[in-house]
């Protein structure tokens, strides 16, 4: 048994699974440690370039909150959690998210109204700062990944805004040879600098694209994006469109949702990371996410594209971001997690 496996035992001989969720011990009110956990969460509470609602930052808090409501048992893996689920919050971003995002919507408000940022010098500095912070940012979600990824642990992360996945993404390339992104959004997020931000939540797609181990970037549910993003899905081989009015009108068809899944899985290689941006799903599953867009996946749609994805690849981490400053959106987003985190444990390896 292993230093890890010993400490996880310990951490279990008087917890109670069946008793109420105590907000002083985990996520989902479980005893576990970063240092004796199988499965890492990072937190990144980081929504300085959020476009329309804000509010983001606050969704890791949120699910947390909403975690100790959830059941522990579930009836095809009932005791995966033991394999142990710990929460750790990337030090010292929330606060500079607070204070860039108030000079983020005088940006935002000035270039929406025509201004011109190139003639401005103090909107060309608030546009400098935000990029120079946003860098920063992915660089320690990738160092504190790595620092987990390299001790034997799988890696996934909570947001914030769609941009803090960038780091673990960079991260999972350094950690394998070849993988590829399951992407659920109502976004394609292909956008390069989005509103002048380098690292906004609307291009965090174009900035993985230059990771060489990313072979494959399955997109699904996308119904709202540009005419630049539509020239750069045609022109990029490694990007494969599941366009949800697509979706919808073959489902109408007489397609059903099994076999849309199937032709999903078999466009992605072995090696799985998912990226779940909650407007990917119907709005009414978290009403208060940042960029809400009529139609999309229903909560027991995704659960099973994750069972089909997971008995068929290996999940290698996921991201699960824009969940918004609401109780029922952290209720949703903490039953996401956990399905997540389940459907990764227990895929094909």
């Amino acid at each position: 048994m292993s230093t890890r496996e010993k400490s996880r035992k310990d951490a279990l001989a008087n917890f109670d699974a069946d008793g109420v969720g105590v907000s002083t011990l985990g996520i989902y009110g479980l005893p576990f440690t970063p240092e004796n956990a199988e499965i890492i969460i990072l937190a990144a509470p980081w929504d300085v370039t959020v476009s329309a609602g804000t509010g983001m930052l606050h969704g890791p808090q949120r699910i947390v909150e909403q975690s100790l409501q959830v059941e522990l048992h579930h009836q095809t893996y009932p005791d995966f959690w033991k394999a142990g689920i710990a929460m750790v919050e990337i030090p010292g971003i929330k606060s500079t998210s607070i204070a860039l995002r108030k000079q983020a919507e005088v940006y935002i408000d000035f270039i929406t109204k025509g201004g011109t940022v190139d003639t401005n010098p103090s909107m060309e500095a608030i546009k400098n700062a935000i990029n120079e912070e946003g860098e920063k940012v992915n660089a320690l979600i990738k160092a504190k990944a790595l620092e987990f990824l390299n001790n034997g642990q799988m890696v996934c992360l909570v947001g914030g805004d769609h941009s803090t996945s960038l780091g673990l993404l960079q991260a999972q390339g350094e950690m394998h040879e070849e993988f590829g992104v399951l992407h659920i959004d109502a976004h394609a997020d292909l956008r390069e600098a989005y509103e002048g931000f380098t690292f906004s939540h609307g291009s965090v797609m174009y900035n993985a694209l230059p990771i060489k181990q990313l072979k494959r970037l399955v997109q699904v549910g996308i119904r709202d994006y540009s005419r630049e993003e539509a020239e750069r899905i045609c022109s990029e081989p490694r990007v494969k469109l599941f366009p949800w009015e697509t979706i919808t009108h073959s489902m109408f068809e007489g397609d059903d949702w099994e076999d849309i899944c199937d032709d999903i899985v078999r466009s992605l290689p072995q090696k799985v990371h998912i990226s779940l941006d909650v407007d990917g799903l119907d709005p009414s599953y978290c009403p208060h996410t940042g960029t809400p867009v009529p139609g999309g996946l229903s909560y027991d749609q995704m659960i099973y594209l994750l069972k089909q994805l997971h008995t068929k690849r290996t999940i290698i981490g996921f991201d699960l971001v824009e969940v918004g400053d609401h109780p029922w959106d952290g209720n949703v987003g903490a039953r996401l997690l956990y399905q997540m985190c389940m459907y990764a444990r227990t895929s094909r390896k």
